[in-house]
């Protein structure tokens, strides 16, 4: 009878002893887990995605644990996923438009803008082509198509290949409102899927033409030329820069921005606020954009 007693006996402090053992690794899983950060999800423009990830890089090194993913797909992408409320933040190239923040509203999003850095919309052509300058109005009429041929802006006789980004592009969209003026493109331009095959296809055809983020094209110098743009007939050609977009000389630049669902907290608004440092503003400066601070 005693050692039925101390049979149980041992099976209710193995029993206690697993019990104890399930808690309290349940209560170091649970520390954990409230102790790691909530992942920060960034989608939208391509002209950001090398912006964006190495601030995202910059700050996982800073703060061990933190988790962000960014992807592309461009502006209006990203914007869509912010008003499904499916990204925690939308990188744009470009402002968003009325009807989208009255779609944000209608969700429950109130989209809230950051600014984050500026840039320069540089027009990229072959290193081959001897063309140097444009006007803006020169540049609007080869991407409505009444320019067809090189030889009518004092060029040879060769046609002029157009390329565009998509029009789910914040980039399509600002050239299409700052340089068309709300004008159709050409029916003949093409529309490449990301800048890097608009870079790639200047620099493989002599007779083409582009347009890029100025770190784009400043990353691939060599493989294609920056034209210099002329606000008018009468005003300088200027080649984009950091210098002349902060100086407002060159006269194709814009905001770049981040857009939240509200003001930005927590670990969103730390990672807003460490891209507008002066930490943040000099990497952007190292990948060829251009500092708001």
């Amino acid at each position: 009878m005693k050692r039925m007693k101390s049979v149980i006996r041992i099976r209710a402090l193995i029993a206690a002893a697993a019990f104890l053992t399930v808690t309290v690794g349940g209560l170091i899983n649970l520390s954990c887990s409230a102790e790691r950060p909530k992942p920060i999800t960034i989608k939208g423009s391509d002209t950001m995605v090398q912006l964006v990830s190495s601030w995202a890089e910059a700050y996982m090194k800073k703060h061990p644990g933190s988790d962000i993913s960014v992807t592309g797909g461009g502006s209006g992408t990203g914007i869509a996923a912010l008003i499904n409320g499916t990204t925690d933040i939308c990188s744009a190239s470009r402002e968003m438009k009325e009807k989208e923040i009255t779609q944000a509203a209608e969700k429950g999003i109130t989209a809230v803008e950051n600014t984050v850095a500026s840039d320069g919309i540089a027009v990229i052509v072959n290193p081959a082509n001897p063309i140097n300058e444009l006007t803006q109005e020169q540049i609007a009429k080869i991407y409505t198509g009444a320019y067809t041929n090189w030889k009518q802006l004092g060029g040879p006789d060769q046609p002029i290949m157009v390329l565009s980004r998509e029009s789910n592009s914040g980039t399509y969209v600002f050239f299409q409102e700052h340089v068309l003026k709300m004008k159709d493109y050409a029916a003949h331009t093409r529309l490449m899927p990301a800048t890097s095959a608009i870079v790639q296809s200047v620099g493989a055809d002599i007779w083409a033409i582009g347009y890029v983020g100025l770190g784009y094209a400043v990353e691939s110098e060599g493989k294609v030329k920056m034209l210099a743009v002329k606000a008018d007939d009468t005003s300088p050609a200027v080649i984009p820069s950091e210098q002349t977009v902060l100086s407002g000389q060159y006269s194709i630049a814009r905001g770049l921005y981040l857009y939240t669902n509200g003001t930005p907290e927590g670990q969103v608004k730390n990672f807003v606020d460490f891209c507008l440092s002066p930490e943040g503003q000099k990497i952007a400066v190292e990948t060829g954009y251009v500092p708001v601070k």
